[in-house]
């Protein structure tokens, strides 16, 4: 609720209510993408009850969001080309929304004809189009009497998990010196309380064995500690999202919070505010769970029924079954069991002459986004969807084995990030995480069952055409189209059930 109390001298409280990568998670999430530290959460339908009953202790309040609200959706939202979700989106009365990667999936023009009939507002102060950005850098709201500027910005390192074809025409620029322009901006125009909206994140690591505390900041990581650094003084709360993360921290005099993913938290963010100068008196933010133990939102829940049979008879159509649960949940290398089922797949889907001739398969595990956790059992199609849900093609191209060590490397960034690709049976290496540029893969060890590679064996390999577009395939040749990953998936399990977890002995790190 967005609403004006007229002039006032006392301060004015306004709650802002924050949700993040909600993937078009209508349906409560299953397995451990549906729990916080053991507790079941999400759900579109209780997640608006929520925010309502949250609303409820604040009649100055705005929900707003920091991107990926739709995008790498379950089909109930992907197979009505996300209405669901942008209908639900707008009955929890999102007002602004900044721009997420997975919003660009299938393209600029087609996330504006999306938002027609939506009432959202998308901000994208970091996304440069033709000299413009995509969508309006900032934006102010009047609430409880006081402006609340708004500024939204996607990562800076958007063209890595976007496909390169559906940001054509694209820049991205550096968060925080785009973010502190805007935030002068505003100042200049008398807004003097700033929200930062930005599809960027990190990670809280603490130690072995404890619970992540949805409200700690333990031994904190990632790009939004950097970018929070550099942020303007002005900027008093970040939102931030991407990493699928929850940690509420204090960074270098801003608040920076952000509620997991798929609906399963929202964070409630309390503003005291002098009506005289709009300047913030105090900052309170709190991350809480989304719990099911309230009652459905009937607006969701008639949003969710109406577009439930659209999907049915896709969605629960048997294609297989497993032998036990499929976790996506990577190991200390990086390996996942539901990652080597899938490298798996690829590799057979793509390995007859005829299809490509592959020989090692790679699955990028950012791709990968549900595990098949009720197990031993029946799978559907609707299951299968939800793990790969963004119709990548698979494709087959010629690389020597020097060119499939420099594919190995480039998973590890300067900054010491790694982004660990799944590999397909047969295909075994070892790695040390700390090491120099270049000499991450230990010499040696890059081997096709049992025998090593050598930097002059040319070899056929398979990967999606979301990892192809990368640098590492510049220098690879004859390169062959294949089908769509997820009906890769399905033809495995129709010919491999019951299909038992992955072994995740692939991969080895040995620091």
């Amino acid at each position: 609720m967005v609403g004006g109390l007229g002039a006032q001298s006392h301060p004015v409280s306004v709650q802002i209510l924050a949700i993040n990568d909600l993937h078009g998670n209508l349906e409560p999430p299953v397995g451990g993408d549906g729990k916080v530290n053991g507790v079941a959460a999400g759900g579109a339908e209780y997640l608006a009850t929520h925010l309502r009953n949250a609303e409820k202790d604040n009649p100055n309040s705005i929900l707003v969001g920091a991107g990926d609200m739709f995008g790498a959706s379950p089909l109930l939202s992907a197979l009505s080309d996300e209405k669901p979700t942008i209908e639900a989106l707008d009955a929890m009365h999102l007002s602004v929304n900044a721009l997420g990667n997975h919003e660009l999936d299938r393209g600029p023009e087609v996330l504006k004809t999306r938002l027609k009939a939506s009432h959202i507002e998308y901000l994208a102060a970091n996304t440069v189009s033709g000299g413009k950005t995509l969508f309006p850098p900032t934006t102010v709201k009047t609430i409880g009497g006081v402006k609340v500027g708004f500024i939204g910005e996607i990562l800076e390192d958007a063209p890595s998990v976007i496909a390169a074809q559906s940001i054509k025409g694209l820049r991205f620029l550096e968060e925080s010196n785009v973010a502190n322009e805007a935030a002068a901006k505003l100042e200049h125009e008398g807004v003097h309380t700033i929200v930062l909206l930005v599809h960027e994140g990190g990670f809280q690591h603490p130690p072995k064995g404890t619970p992540v505390d949805p409200n700690g900041c333990v031994n904190f990581s990632g790009e939004i500690a950097g970018i929070a650094e550099k942020l303007s003084p002005s900027i008093k709360v970040v939102i931030s999202a991407h990493t699928h993360s929850f940690y509420n921290c204090e960074i270098a005099g801003h608040t920076v919070t952000s509620a997991s993913a798929y609906g399963r938290m929202f964070t409630r963010v309390d503003l005291s505010i002098d009506p005289k100068t709009d300047k913030v008196l105090s900052v309170k933010a709190t991350n809480e769970v989304v719990t099911r133990d309230v009652e459905k939102d009937p607006a969701l829940t008639a949003i969710i029924d109406r577009y439930k049979p659209v999907v049915a008879q896709v969605s629960n159509r048997p294609e297989g079954s497993i032998a036990g649960p499929i976790s996506r949940k990577e190991n200390a290398s990086g390996e996942s069991a539901m990652g080597d089922v899938i490298a798996d797949a690829q590799l057979a889907e793509s390995s007859a002459p005829e299809k490509g001739g592959a020989v090692i398969a790679f699955m990028n595990s950012g791709g990968i986004r549900a595990e098949l956790a009720d197990g031993p059992g029946p799978v559907t199609f609707g299951q299968l969807y939800a793990v790969q849900p963004f119709g990548n093609r698979l494709t087959v191209h010629t690389m020597t084995g020097a060119q499939l060590k420099k594919l190995l490397e480039q998973q590890f960034s300067a900054s010491g990030n790694a982004q660990i690709l799944e590999v397909s049976d047969g295909f075994t290496y070892q790695y040390k995480a700390h090491a120099a540029a270049g000499e991450h893969i230990v010499p040696g060890s890059v081997m096709l069952h049992g025998k090593p590679i050598a930097d002059t064996d040319v070899l056929r390999i398979e990967a999606s055409d979301f990892i192809a577009a990368g640098p590492a395939f510049r220098e690879a040749t004859d390169g062959m189209i294949g089908p769509v990953d997820v009906d890769a998936l399905v033809d495995y399990f129709r010919s491999h059930s019951p299909v038992a977890a992955g072994p995740q002995n692939r991969i080895v790190r040995v620091d």
